[in-house]
């Protein structure tokens, strides 16, 4: 270990930083579970309501990104809403996300052997997530530029892939290609292309935000970043058109050319690749190897995923060991910057989960699981929370609003439109299981709100902390 280095080092390039935002939040979401929302709220309900959850996730980029280009930090939201808000929100919000991650990782170390099986059913599942669960703490060994790059090229594939499936996917609906689908018959199902009524509406808000989260990494990325003032901005701006775009081209894909009660649609699982809606689209276009090309291309998803959920949770554990909210030793650093110890834990906490899992501890594994579901949509609540204290803050200490680098658009209505729907989306996740009273289903739905009450509760009795008064937020930037 260095401790006279005891910094990360600002070594992602903004090639890295715009991949990494742009991959974050391109995965099984989209390559598999976008199908099942067509399927529940028809083709315009599913449209309508990525394009809602897409435009939200936009302004809480731009809210992150004034932060993160002010004052760039491998702890992100978490420093932000400790020194913008309350010291208790930012302590709970650390030991959230850095838990969410960990447990992401442990559940797509777990999918990789699953998807293997698709080629070597006869082969272990757990041969193959050990060797992915390697492969990721070495690359996350050696340094973030490595991190970096491995990311780019893994975000890379599934770019290139999107593209290929919606150039296939016009070619096949103009005919250019051949095929026997109906468009106009597919795209206007039901009421005018909606079924299932606001309530199934809502129930793809919720798949839409999973589908989305990951965009957030962006704002710890800018603590490694070689030049956050331009490449945060850069990214926030380009990648959301590409995000937004994808999704929206890809489910308008899918709904012209899969007939929304396909039974393949209602199956969609990372077991059973045949159900994507993309292997279906490639299949009818006469591509014989579409289910082992997406095979291929989900695998890739998820080793990048948890190559991600390891970096984020390793740097939001070293951030708060600095801070002195996680023992020391995981604020230390190797010569090369990266923070092994947390990286270590972060691992373990991936590897038990792993192997409770494989050994019959399924019940554990399930519970850790449920846990940390709605980890995500709480960061996206307080990065919210944290932008409007922020700016409101900076005003009130009379600084002026043309010496930012990067400013949101639409204050205040982007903050307080992103914490409504966040918020929305958090209640929404099971509303059925409060009218029936389905405690069980209760706590296992809704496992990691009382958990986050738990560690900001717990925070603010024991260092008496209160929310900050505007004029006394700590607004002082760090060294670069």
């Amino acid at each position: 270990m260095s401790e006279d280095s005891g910094q990360v080092k600002r070594n992602l390039k903004t090639r890295h930083v715009s991949m990494i935002a742009l991959g974050g939040s391109i995965g099984t979401g989209l390559f598999v579970a976008s199908g099942a929302t067509v399927a529940q709220a028809g083709p315009m309900g599913a449209i309508v309501a990525y394009l809602a959850i897409g435009v939200m996730v936009y302004f809480l980029m731009t809210s992150l990104g004034e932060m993160a280009t002010y004052a760039p930090t491998s702890g992100s939201f978490s420093d932000y809403a400790g020194k913008y808000v309350d010291p208790a929100l930012g302590f709970a919000m650390g030991w959230n996300y850095w838990f969410n991650w960990a447990i992401t990782l442990a559940v797509d170390i777990v999918a990789v052997g699953l998807v293997a099986k698709f080629w070597w059913p006869n082969t272990p599942g757990w041969i193959f997530s050990a060797v992915a669960l390697a492969f990721i703490f070495l690359i996350n060994l050696f340094s973030v530029g490595a991190f970096g790059e491995a990311e780019f090229w893994l975000s890379m594939i599934k770019v290139i892939t999107i593209i290929v499936f919606l150039v296939v996917g016009v070619a096949t609906i103009f005919g250019v290609i051949h095929s026997d689908v109906n468009v106009m018959k597919n795209l206007s199902v039901g009421n005018h292309g909606f079924v299932g009524g606001p309530q199934a509406i809502l129930s793809v808000f919720v798949v839409a935000g999973f589908s989305f989260q990951g965009t957030e990494l962006i704002g710890i990325t800018a603590g490694e970043a070689q030049d956050p003032d331009k490449s945060v901005p850069k990214a926030i701006n380009q990648v959301f058109w590409r995000i937004l775009l994808f999704y929206i081209l890809a489910i308008f894909v899918i709904s012209a050319l899969v007939y929304y009660q396909d039974p393949r649609l209602l199956s969609s699982s990372t077991e059973n690749i045949a159900v994507s809606p993309f292997t279906i689209v490639f299949k009818n276009a006469g591509i014989a190897f579409a289910a082992s090309l997406m095979n291929a291309v989900i695998l890739t998803s998820i080793v990048s995923s948890a190559n991600s959920g390891s970096y984020a949770s390793s740097r939001m554990l070293f951030a708060m060991a600095r801070k002195g909210e996680a023992p020391k030793i995981f604020g230390k650093v190797s010569k090369r910057g990266v923070p092994v110890a947390a990286l270590v834990l972060t691992t373990a906490i991936g590897l038990l989960a792993f192997i409770s899992n494989t050994k019959g501890g399924s019940v554990a594994y399930t519970w850790l699981v449920n846990a940390s579901g709605l980890t995500g949509f709480i960061a996206w609540v307080g990065i919210a929370i944290s932008h409007y204290r922020f700016r409101r803050a900076y005003v009130a200490q009379g600084k002026s609003l043309s010496d930012l680098k990067y400013r949101a658009k639409w204050f205040p209505f982007g903050p307080l439109f992103a914490l409504v729907i966040s918020i929305g989306v958090i209640i929404g996740q099971d509303p059925e299981s409060f009218t029936n009273l389905n405690w069980e289903k209760i706590a296992i739905t809704y496992l990691s709100v009382p958990l986050f009450a738990i560690l900001y509760i717990w925070y603010k009795i024991f260092h008496k902390t209160k929310v900050i008064k505007l004029k006394d937020v700590d607004l002082s930037q760090p060294k670069k």
